[in-house]
């Protein structure tokens, strides 16, 4: 039985039992697996790894895992460039459009107040998943298991189970914080919103609501109309703590 030494590094101990974490582990195998093969049979999905270095030379995951070979695995490093290294992926992970699983609501919700492109259903089943993450957008999952899809190139499993601290996980991870443009998207339908002309916008409001305000946003693809209502504060809050550093 051939031996390799595998260490993982940094959010990719996450993956591990707690008595494997830190330290290095033994993977005994038969034959010529792929390192990718390893790494998710050691638990560890593939869309987590941003660089795999094999002593002292990095590698893609196409590398084919040889007796005694000591293995360094790193996560992805979005505000960190690495590109002199190889990277294991054949695409940048540049694109800001994300697709969400259906245990993800609140935080699509949030993702789309601070305008990005998120999409999401309660309904919406592993395999369009995996269909939109073949059009390149990050899917964001709690389930491990669908990050290692062979189709899924780009992704990140969500850590926590708060919406708030998920949607804060997920701009520290991507180094969004300097590319949030909030009220942009809709947060129903994620279509982009566009303002209204004040005359337009006091039509089509409540009375209540065209008394009083004079600026108004509609949403092209659902018909949505927005407006700064009481509930503005709160989400102007939840805006300025993800931006914080």
């Amino acid at each position: 039985m051939k031996q390799a030494f595998f260490r993982f590094y940094a959010e990719l101990n996450d993956f591990l039992p707690p008595e494997a974490r830190g330290r290095t582990l033994t993977y005994a195998f038969q034959g010529e697996p792929t390192v990718k093969e390893a790494i998710e049979a050691l638990g560890v999905p593939h869309v987590e790894v941003e660089l795999i270095v094999v002593d002292g030379e990095s590698v893609d995951f196409s590398y084919r895992l040889r007796d005694g070979d000591r293995v360094a695995v790193y996560p992805v490093f979005e505000s960190l460039d690495v590109s002199p290294i190889l990277k294991v992926r054949p695409e940048p992970l540049r694109r800001l459009a994300f697709a969400a699983d259906a245990h993800l609501g609140k935080l699509a919700r949030l993702l789309r107040l601070l305008g990005f492109d998120t999409v999401h259903s309660p309904n919406i089943s592993d395999e369009e998943l995996v269909a939109l993450a073949r059009e390149g957008r990050i899917l964001l999952t709690r389930d491990r298991e669908l990050l290692k899809h062979g189709a899924v190139t780009h992704g990140y499993w969500v850590r926590s189970t708060v919406p708030l601290e998920q949607a804060r996980e997920v701009v520290r991870r991507f180094d969004l914080a300097g590319r949030i443009a909030p009220f942009t998207r809709c947060l129903r339908c994620n279509g982009v919103l566009r303002p209204l002309p004040p005359e337009e916008g006091k039509r089509r409001a409540p009375p209540r609501v065209a008394a009083w305000c004079t600026a108004y946003l509609e949403c092209p693809s659902c018909g949505g109309l927005f407006w700064p209502g009481t509930h503005y504060p709160k989400l102007a809050a939840w805006v300025r703590w993800l931006q914080a550093p």
